[in-house]
């Protein structure tokens, strides 16, 4: 799947704080967090490196594409996933061109592919 991505030198819970005010800063909000390598260790026990999803929303967007296409609520919220890697951390967000595709939600899709490529621009910024 492509995504819009970047990868900085910053540690994954300064790259969280970072990443959730570029967010904000593109009216996004977090609904939903989930510690992948903590919930793995938990539940089968097995070490992996800092892996850690957010799901990320704007409510304009949303009610945009739902009144659209209704069956876009399987693709809500967005994720942002934030990966420890030897240079640092890995921001991944999923493009929502990929996700909407079709003419009825073109303009919508390239909208937000914008606003989210602004995110990682400020994330490379800071």
């Amino acid at each position: 799947m492509k995504a819009i991505e970047t990868t900085v030198s910053t540690a994954l819970p300064e790259t969280e704080a970072i990443v959730r005010s570029a967010l904000a800063g593109q009216g996004f909000g977090v609904l939903t967090e989930m510690d992948v390598a903590a919930t793995l260790k938990e539940k089968i026990g097995v070490d992996r490196s800092p892996l850690k999803i957010l799901g990320a929303c704007n409510p304009d967007f949303a009610n945009r594409a739902l009144t659209i296409d209704p069956t876009v609520s399987l693709l809500l919220p967005c994720n942002v996933v934030l990966e420890t890697v030897a240079e640092g951390t890995h921001v991944a967000i999923a493009d929502p061109r990929e996700l909407m595709p079709g003419v009825e939600l073109a303009d919508l899709a390239n909208e937000a592919a914008r606003q989210l490529a602004a995110v990682i621009a400020a994330i490379e910024m800071a």
